[in-house]
């Protein structure tokens, strides 16, 4: 029997780490809250409504959820903690997007991690696209930047419930 060559061997590994540098498997990383100056459209890096997964454990008629994660500039947690509760949540349900929570890392300093539901993956499209519009928001986000930018990076994945899940 021919032996295999290490490289062979190694084959599938070296796969996923090349998937996982080309950004494959990684979580889409938008700046919904941070559009262009002036711009008119959903930015680039805004992903396409999408399929549900194909997974017969899907939940029916199930809503769609957005975990968003921002990564702040070291000590700008509470000015984005204050903007979202003095505007961004008001904004958010003004433009169809329900809270559902958010959550700070016990570990991790200068994190917010929340979700969002939508009745479908559109109606996330037009909430996001209304809200990034909105001249009050982005007058309250201006001025909440007045000492310096705010989120230094934004991580958004898109999730269906399963047909277990207790929240749909």
């Amino acid at each position: 029997m021919p032996q295999l060559s290490s490289f062979s061997a190694r084959r599938p590994a070296f796969a996923l780490i090349s998937a996982l540098a080309l950004g494959a498997l990684m979580p889409s990383i938008t700046s919904a809250q941070q559009p262009p100056a002036g711009a008119a459209t959903l930015p680039a890096a805004t992903p396409a409504p999408a399929a549900v997964s194909s997974s017969p454990s899907v939940a029916k008629n199930g809503r769609v959820f957005e975990m968003r994660t921002y990564y702040c500039h070291p000590g700008r947690l509470e000015a984005l903690n204050k903007r979202f509760r003095d505007h961004t949540n008001r904004l958010f349900a003004k433009h169809g997007i329900e809270l559902v929570g958010y959550w700070m890392p016990i570990d991790k300093p200068d994190i917010l991690t929340y979700v969002l539901a939508y009745p479908s993956r559109e109606a996330a499209v037009k909430s996001w696209t209304g809200f990034r519009g909105d001249a009050e928001w982005n007058t309250a986000r201006t001025a909440s930047e007045a000492d310096g930018p705010i989120v230094q990076k934004v991580e958004s994945v898109y999730m269906s419930p399963t047909d277990y899940s207790p929240i749909k």
